[in-house]
């Protein structure tokens, strides 16, 4: 399944709320809990932790993982917080709107 533009963030940004993780980690548990159906590329995950650091909404640093590899780990910052609960807030408006519209009873057909 295609993300539709401006997931990525928010989808990131909700992941990394438990716990600090490394990329392949958040990657993993988008992919799980989505049961399969949202894969991140690299070519589009590492670009984005990048522009969510620079913000300043995450930030990242190097440490050894239980294999014994270097990664970099990501976690929240406070302004993340903020922003994940404005990003949650517009998501959840989202969906209930557009569940209104697709359960709304349709019009009666109007000859005029």
């Amino acid at each position: 399944m295609q993300m539709l533009k401006g997931t990525l963030d928010v989808l990131i940004l909700r992941t990394l709320s438990g716990a600090p993780l490394h990329g392949y980690a958040v990657s993993r548990f988008i992919r799980e809990a989505s049961d399969d159906a949202l894969r991140l590329e690299e070519g589009a995950l590492y670009p984005a932790l990048r522009r969510l650091e620079k913000k300043g909404w995450i930030e990242g640093a190097w440490q050894t993982t239980q294999t014994g590899r270097e990664a970099r780990f990501y976690q929240l910052t406070a302004l993340g917080r903020g922003q994940l609960d404005v990003e949650v807030t517009a998501w959840r408006r989202y969906v209930a709107t557009m569940n209104q519209v697709l359960e709304a009873p349709l019009p009666a057909s109007s000859q005029a």
